[in-house]
C-alpha cells in the first residue's frame, strides 16, 4: 500500500523546473493563487512506485533572501506548509550560481534532493561530476536528471521517498570564527527565549537576523534577542569590515566553491558552447533585431495560413449546428427562443470558437519560442532600446507576454525590482496585442486587403502595437515615474530543443482559458448583448423600405441601437458609424464578442473570419481605411475589463487602474483620428 507525500520543486528561474514539473504531473495540474499574494500556485499529483505525490511548483528564485514576493512565497510555504521533502532543479551548466539556493534550503534544515538537471548539456561542454563525493560532501541526495527527455525522473521521485522516510540532515556550513561565534550568541539567546523553536530553525533564524531579513526580525520581537543581534552585527562589521550580509553570502559561495573544486572537472580548456555560436548570429548588434521581427512575420504568416482550413471546419459544424436548430421552428418563424439560440448562443459563442485554430497556432509559435531559451534573447535584443526610454530588457519580457494574454502579462511584472519600473511596464502592457484583438484582424483583414497583405498587415499592426508601447514607456519615466533605472544582470538560458509534451501543455494552457472563456464569460454577454439588440421591438416597419433597410430600422429602435446612435457623433470623425458603435459596447468586456456583434448588427447569422456575407457587407459599406482603423483603435484600447481589474490588483491602486483605461482610451481616440482624418485628406477613404 502507497502513500501520500508532499514533494515541493524549487530552482532558479530557466533551471527545468517546470518540464519535471510537467513530467511529473502532465495534464493532473491546477493553477490557483497563494494565500494572500497574487503569485501563480501551480500543483499537481503524481503517481509513481505505488506513492501520490502531491507535487507543488514554488515561484522561481535565486535565493531565499525575503527581497521579492517570489522568494517570500518559496520561503514561507517551506516553513509553514513543511512539505515532506524539497527537491531542488539545478542547472548544471551553471552550477555556482544554482547551488546558493540549495545551501539556503540545506540551512532551513529540511529534507533535500537536488535534481542535477541538463547533465547532458553540461557534459556537452566538458565538464564532469563526481556526483557521489558531492553528494557526501553537501550531505544531500543528488540525482542526475534530464528534464527535457524524461530522464532520471523516476529515480529522482525514489530519492524524494526516501529522503522523506528518513529526514537527512544536510551538511551544515559554516562561516568563520567570528560570524560563528556571533551565530552561536544568538541562538544560545532564542534558546533562553524561545525554546519551542526547533535547533536547526534557531541557528537559521540566528543567521537571518545578522542578514537583517525584515520577515524574521519581525518574527523575533524580544528585546533583548535584537539588542544582542545589533551588537553582534555592530562587532562583525567593525571586526572584519564588511556587512553581516555580505560576510554570510561569501560564506555560502566559499562552500560551493569548495565543494566544485573537490567534485567538478573540465575536460575540455575554454570553448565556445552551441549556444555561445548561436548567439554570435541572433544577439548580433545589427541583424539581432532583423531576425526578432522576421520571426514574428514568421509567427504571423503560420497564424493565417496554416489556421485557415480548421476554422473552415469549425465555421461549417456552427453552420450546420444552426440550420439544425432552425428547422426546429416553422419557416419564418419569429420565435425568440429560436432568436436567442440561433443569433444569441451559436451565434456569438460559434463566432469566437471559429478562431481556436489561430490561437492555438499563435500560442505553439509563443511556446517553442520561450521554450527554446529564444524569448530571453528577444528580451536581451530589446535591452539597447528599452534603456533609452528608461527600461530595461526584463521589462520587454512582459511585453512579449502580453502576445497570448495581457492579463498574465501584467502579472508577470513582479518580476521587476523596482516600482516605478513594475507601474510603466504594468501600463503600458496592453498596447501589445493579445490573443483576444487576433479574431478582429482574422475578421478585418480578409475583407479589405489581399492574399499578399495578409501576412505583413498582421504584422505591422503588431509592430505598431509595441512601438507604442515603448513610446509610452518612455513618456511614463520622463514625467510620472523619473528616476534612475534598476540594474540587474541579463541571464541568458541555454538553447535548448523543446519537448512535444512541454509545447503541448503550454498551448493547452492558454487555449483552453479561451475555450473555458467561450463558454462562460462570452456566452453570457453574447445573451446580454442579444437582448440589447432585439429589445425594445419595432412593432411596425415601412414596408416600400427594402430588407436591409427594414433590418437597420429595427435594429436603430433596440436599446444597443440607440447607443450606437448616441455614440455616432463622438466616433464620426474616426470613420465610425452607429453600426460599429453598437458592436463596440460589448468588445469592452471582451475584445473578441466585436466580431459577433457585428454579425448580429448587420443581420448575418453567424459572424466569423470565414463568413462571407459579414464580409461582403463591412466591404460595401466601409473603406480600407476604415477597416484599418477598427483594428487601430481595437489594439490601442483597454482590451477587458479582466485587465482593468488585474492592473488594479497589481498595482494596489484604482487610480493606475482608471489612468490605464482612460490613458488607453483618449490615446486610442487620437491615433485613430490622426490617421483617419490624414488618411482621407490624401483621398485614401474614397
Amino acid at each position: 500500500m502507497g502513500r501520500r507525500f508532499v514533494m515541493a520543486l524549487a530552482g532558479n528561474p530557466n533551471s527545468g523546473k517546470t518540464t519535471i514539473f510537467n513530467q511529473l504531473t502532465g495534464a493532473r495540474q491546477q493553477v490557483g493563487n497563494y494565500p494572500g499574494v497574487t503569485l501563480e500556485k501551480k500543483e499537481g499529483i503524481s503517481s509513481r512506485g505505488g506513492d501520490e505525490i502531491q507535487v507543488v511548483d514554488l515561484p522561481g528564485t535565486y535565493s531565499l533572501t525575503a527581497y521579492s514576493q517570489e522568494e517570500r512565497v518559496a520561503r514561507q510555504f517551506i516553513i509553514e506548509e513543511k512539505p515532506d521533502v524539497v527537491v531542488d532543479v539545478v542547472d548544471t551548466s551553471n552550477l555556482e550560481r544554482n547551488l546558493y539556493l540549495a545551501v539556503q534550503l540545506m540551512e532551513l534544515g529540511v529534507p533535500v534532493v537536488l535534481a542535477f538537471n541538463m547533465s547532458d548539456m553540461a557534459e556537452s561542454r566538458g565538464l564532469e561530476f563526481d556526483v557521489d563525493a558531492m553528494s557526501r560532501l553537501m550531505g544531500v541526495p543528488i540525482v542526475p536528471t534530464e528534464g527535457h527527455r524524461g530522464k532520471g525522473i523516476d529515480e529522482m521521485v525514489a530519492a524524494a521517498r526516501k529522503a522523506a522516510a528518513t529526514a537527512c540532515r544536510p551538511a551544515e556550513i559554516r562561516y568563520g570564527a567570528d560570524l560563528e561565534q556571533s551565530i552561536k550568541r544568538i541562538v544560545a539567546q532564542l534558546n533562553g527565549q524561545m525554546p519551542q523553536m526547533p535547533t536547526p530553525q534557531q541557528r537559521w533564524t540566528a543567521i537571518k537576523l545578522l542578514e537583517n531579513d525584515a520577515e524574521v526580525l519581525a518574527t523575533v520581537k524580544t528585546a533583548t534577542v535584537q539588542a544582542l543581534v545589533r551588537k553582534e552585527q555592530t562587532r562583525l562589521e567593525a571586526v572584519l569590515g564588511d556587512s553581516p550580509e555580505m560576510l554570510v553570502a561569501d560564506g555560502r559561495y566559499g562552500f560551493i566553491s569548495g565543494v566544485c573544486q573537490e567534485t567538478v572537472r573540465s575536460t575540455v580548456e575554454a570553448r565556445h558552447t552551441a549556444s555561445d555560436r548561436i548567439d554570435e548570429i541572433v544577439i548580433h548588434r545589427f541583424w539581432g533585431l532583423p531576425i526578432f521581427l522576421g520571426l514574428m512575420y514568421g509567427v504571423f504568416w503560420l497564424t493565417f495560413t496554416v489556421g485557415m482550413p480548421p476554422m473552415e471546419w469549425i465555421e461549417g459544424a456552427f453552420g450546420w449546428l444552426s440550420e439544425t436548430v432552425s428547422r426546429l421552428w416553422p419557416a419564418g418563424s419569429e420565435s425568440l427562443l429560436l432568436s436567442l439560440l440561433v443569433d444569441g448562443v451559436i451565434a456569438g459563442v460559434g463566432g469566437v470558437l471559429v478562431f481556436l485554430p489561430n490561437i492555438l497556432l499563435l500560442f505553439l509559435a509563443i511556446a517553442i519560442l520561450e521554450d527554446s531559451g529564444y524569448l530571453a534573447r528577444a528580451a536581451f535584443i530589446m535591452d539597447r532600446l528599452m534603456h533609452k526610454i528608461g527600461l530595461h530588457g526584463k521589462s520587454f519580457i512582459p511585453m512579449l507576454t502580453g502576445l497570448g494574454c495581457s492579463i498574465p502579462a501584467i502579472m508577470a511584472t513582479r518580476t521587476l525590482e523596482s516600482r516605478r519600473d513594475r507601474l510603466t511596464t504594468m501600463l503600458v502592457v496592453p498596447l501589445v496585442s493579445c490573443g483576444a484583438r487576433l479574431p478582429i484582424y482574422a475578421l478585418i483583414i480578409p475583407a479589405f486587403f489581399p492574399q499578399a497583405w495578409r501576412a505583413p498587415m498582421l504584422w505591422i499592426i503588431y509592430v505598431i502595437g509595441i512601438a507604442l508601447a515603448i513610446l509610452c514607456a518612455k513618456l511614463l519615466r520622463v514625467t510620472l515615474f523619473r528616476g534612475e533605472t534598476v540594474p540587474f544582470v541579463m541571464e541568458l538560458p541555454p538553447y535548448r530543443l523543446p519537448t512535444l509534451k512541454g509545447i503541448w501543455i503550454h498551448m493547452w494552457d492558454r487555449g483552453g482559458a479561451y475555450l473555458k472563456k467561450a463558454g462562460t464569460v462570452i456566452l453570457a454577454i453574447s445573451i446580454v448583448l442579444w437582448a440589447l439588440t432585439t429589445f425594445p421591438q419595432l412593432k411596425d416597419v415601412e414596408e416600400s423600405l427594402s430588407a436591409e433597410a427594414q433590418q437597420a430600422e429595427v435594429l436603430a429602435h433596440t436599446t444597443a441601437g440607440r447607443i450606437g446612435h448616441a455614440l455616432e457623433p463622438v466616433i464620426r470623425p474616426l470613420g465610425f458609424d452607429w453600426r460599429i458603435g453598437t458592436a463596440m459596447i460589448g468588445a469592452f468586456a471582451a475584445k473578441e464578442v466585436f466580431v459577433a456583434q457585428l454579425g448580429i448588427v448587420y443581420s448575418v447569422g453567424e459572424a466569423d473570419e470565414e463568413s462571407e456575407p459579414l464580409r461582403e457587407k463591412l466591404r460595401n459599406n466601409y473603406t480600407p481605411l476604415v477597416g484599418l482603423c477598427i483594428m487601430l483603435f481595437m489594439l490601442i484600447s483597454a482590451p477587458c475589463m479582466a485587465t482593468i481589474a488585474v492592473t488594479r490588483r497589481e498595482s494596489n491602486s484604482w487610480g493606475w487602474a482608471l489612468f490605464q483605461l482612460a490613458g488607453l482610451t483618449l490615446l486610442a481616440y487620437v491615433v485613430t483620428l490622426v490617421v483617419y482624418q490624414a488618411g482621407s485628406w490624401l483621398g485614401w477613404g474614397i
